[in-house]
Order: C-alpha cells, then structure tokens, then sequence
C-alpha cells in the first residue's frame, strides 16, 4: 500500500547527481566533466575538487561545450555536460542533433532545474519542452528520475551505457523515497500494485503521484503506479501488463503534456490496447515565476488534479 511507502528525508536531485558523478568518476577515469558556468549549481564541486585535471570549465558557451563533449569521446572519454535543462537543450538543439545524437556519440547531457519547481526564475528557464525535444532524437535515451537516491543510481548508470543520454533533474528539495537500487535504465519501478486505475508518473511528479495514489486509496481506489524514469526506451512491457489489469490510466510530468511522457504512453495504448487515459501536465503553455509548489497547484500538477483525473478517467471506463 502507498500509505507505508517511507520517506527518509528530503534533497534535490542535483545533488543525486553531484553524489554520483563523483563515485562513478572515481571508478572510471575516463569521466570528464564539463560546464557552462555552473558548476556550483550543478554540484560539481566534490568532483572538481578530487579531479581537477578532468574538468572543463567551458563558460557561457554551451553550444561549444556541446561540440567539445562530441569530440572528447573520439579519444575514449565520457563526457558528462552540465548546465540548465532550458540550455542543455533548446539553446544547443542544432550541436546535440548534429555532433552528438547523428553520430552516436557516448554523451551525457546532463540537464538541471528543468520545469515549474524552478520557481522563481520564471518562463525563460523552466523549461517544459525538453523531454520531447530530446526523446525525438533517434538514439538518444531520456532519463527522469524521481528523487535524490534515484538521480544518483542514473547517474552512475549512464556512466556504464554506451550512447548518448538525457538525464534531467531539478533543484528543489524533494522527498527521498526510493533506493538506488531500484533504478534499472529502460525498466519501470513499480510503486504500488492495483487492479482499478494505473498512474505512471516521472521526475518529481511520482511523489505528487504517491499523495495522489493515498487520496485514492481512502476511497477504496485501489492504484497500480508506476515511475516511469525512463521516458525512452519506454518499458513498453511493463506499461502493458499494468493496463490490462486496471484498464484506464493517468500520466503526471513536470512537462508540457505535447510531446513528454503521456504522448509516449498514449501512442504506445494507441497501438496496442486502447483505453482511456488522463494527462497531468501543463496544458500547451509556459509557466511564470513564483514558489514551486505554488505553480504546481496553479498548472494543475498536484494531487488533488491526479486523483480528479483518476475519478475521470475511471467513470470514463465504465461507460
């Protein structure tokens, strides 16, 4: 039951991926770092400290960070790019397609404070596109893990995977729930089992999913949730066996719902087992400054909007 899921404190996940990219470094010499001008907010200063001759400090240039990175992996080493989602994507978007993901190039784009939790700073830098922008690429695998133990296990992950990744994280502190053992790349964690209405969630919306799932609990609802944290290659089988139990679905992101998780479910349903579906997500818009947990409620991404969209959708089924 999602009532006895445990928290064991709270922490961004940028600092999951600090955390991590430094014991995967420690185990792989190959792993290079390289930013634009954000170290600190990346949480890079653990690694920069212990490896300082494997760090980069490419400046306001990302474009040109990206092109370095692509050329880093023709002499065997790892690249790991760091900046925020909103320039690890759209400002570079011509070098990844390019350099990067034409080629197959081991890189990984490593992308922080990505949408509405970044709060304050507002439309121009969170970022609510770039899910689908990167999961268009042919070859690239997107990444979105749920919390600070998940984001670290990514990260150490990605390390280890031959090809280019998007991994995306945020800065908030946020609930930490899973154990880094439950990341595989390209396998769904299954959260909670149910038979009446399946929720696959990413990022930061799988807690606001969790909240959501005990809501419905307490109406007798009983939830099949999934964390989605790969958002490609999606576990196409995983999604399968969860759907034909309940029948209906709802997806949550942090992410505008064109182009994110839910089109990528619903294409996948489509295709294969049509049933109704929800979609949490902002609805085709930018977002505005504010306090994170505030946008969430104002653009309809916490629980009370799941569990309306859970009811929905249920009622939708059995019509």
């Amino acid at each position: 039951m999602v009532s006895t899921i445990t928290v064991t404190g709270n922490k961004d996940t940028r600092s999951g991926f600090g955390d991590g990219i430094l014991e995967a470094a420690r185990e792989n010499e190959n792993i290079i770092a390289l930013t634009a001008d954000l170290a600190g907010s990346l949480k890079l200063n653990g690694f920069i400290k212990e490896f300082p001759e494997r760090f980069i400090q490419c400046g306001i240039a990302e474009a040109n960070m990206m092109g370095i990175a692509a050329g880093l992996t023709i002499g065997g080493k790892i690249p790991f790019t760091t900046t925020f989602a909103n320039f690890s994507t759209g400002r570079v978007y011509d070098q990844i397609r390019q350099s990067i993901a034409y080629s197959g190039k081991n890189v990984k784009i490593c992308a922080s404070h990505a949408g509405l939790t970044l709060g304050e700073d507002g439309a121009t830098h969170q970022i609510l596109e770039d899910i689908g922008l990167m999961k268009m690429l042919p070859g690239m695998t997107v990444i979105v893990p749920a919390d600070y133990n998940q984001t670290k296990a990514a990260t150490k992950a990605i390390a280890k995977f031959e090809g280019p990744v998007y991994l995306r994280f945020g800065r908030p502190a946020w609930p930490i729930f899973t154990k880094e053992e439950d990341f595989v790349i390209g396998k769904a964690h299954k959260i909670n089992d149910g038979s009446d209405i399946s929720i696959f969630a990413c990022g930061h919306m799988v807690w606001i999913a969790i909240e959501a799932a005990k809501k419905l609990e307490e109406k007798g609802i009983k939830v099949d949730l999934l964390n989605i944290h790969t958002i490609k290659p999606l576990d196409e089988e995983s999604i399968m066996q969860s759907i034909k139990k309940t029948g209906c679905a709802v997806t949550a992101e942090e992410h505008n719902i064109i182009g994110g998780l839910g089109d990528s479910i619903s294409q996948f349903t489509s295709k294969n087992l049509p049933i109704p579906i929800e979609f949490i997500g902002t609805q085709d818009t930018f977002g505005e400054s504010g306090k994170p947990l505030e946008l969430l409620v104002k653009y309809g991404l916490d629980a009370d909007h799941i569990v309306n969209a859970a009811l929905k959708v249920i009622s939708r089924k059995s019509k």
